[in-house]
């Protein structure tokens, strides 16, 4: 188990506190006028999903919790629940929504992802920087409309809405970064 600083959290990083896992949601450090630093983490239990909120002070140390890594393709959902294959030994798991997050709006049928696990336990998924998603739904493109600054809001095929430029039309690729849902480029 590897040791890391409070100061040196990042949001998507496992912990495990006693015997149970955790997944960093949102951290602010916070550095009060005449008073010692500290790190405001909220976190959500791997197991259970119950949310907690933690005040760490900057020279407290947590276990980071090693995950192993494997690549899966992404089958299908089924009600609250993601299936992922092993496409070498053809091991079938399933992951809930609650557990996968915000990384439900960029995994399609058939994407290959990197599955995290814990032991034998899958915890999570590894997404690549840019994803790219066919738009479904959008206003239509203004003809002559060059200002830089316009966007419009764009529904793409796993339901995220994104705002993109005037020039995207229904039926264009997109790519979309995962890290901040945001237009990137036409793929």
């Amino acid at each position: 188990m590897a040791s890391i600083q409070a100061t040196r959290l990042k949001k998507g990083m496992l912990i495990k506190v006693e015997q149970d896992l955790f997944r960093v949601l949102e951290l602010q450090h916070v550095t009060p006028g005449n008073l010692r630093g500290f790190v405001r983490v909220k976190l959500r239990n791997i197991r259970t999903g119950s949310l907690s909120d933690q005040k760490l002070r900057s020279e407290d140390t947590l276990d980071r919790a090693t995950l192993e890594e494997r690549e899966m393709q992404f089958l299908y959902k089924d009600g609250e629940d993601f299936h992922f294959m092993d496409t070498g030994s053809y091991e079938q798991i399933h992951i809930s929504n609650e557990v996968l997050g915000d990384s439900v709006n960029y995994i399609k049928p058939e994407m290959m992802i990197q599955v995290e696990f814990y032991g034998t336990e899958p915890v999570g998924i590894e997404l690549p920087a840019a994803v790219d998603l066919k738009v479904l739904d959008t206003a239509p493109g203004i003809k002559g409309a060059t200002a830089s600054a316009q966007v419009k809001p764009a529904t793409l095929e796993t339901g995220i809405v994104v705002q993109v430029p005037p020039f995207v039309n229904p039926g264009d690729m997109i790519k979309v970064s995962t890290d901040t849902g945001e237009y990137l480029s036409r793929a």
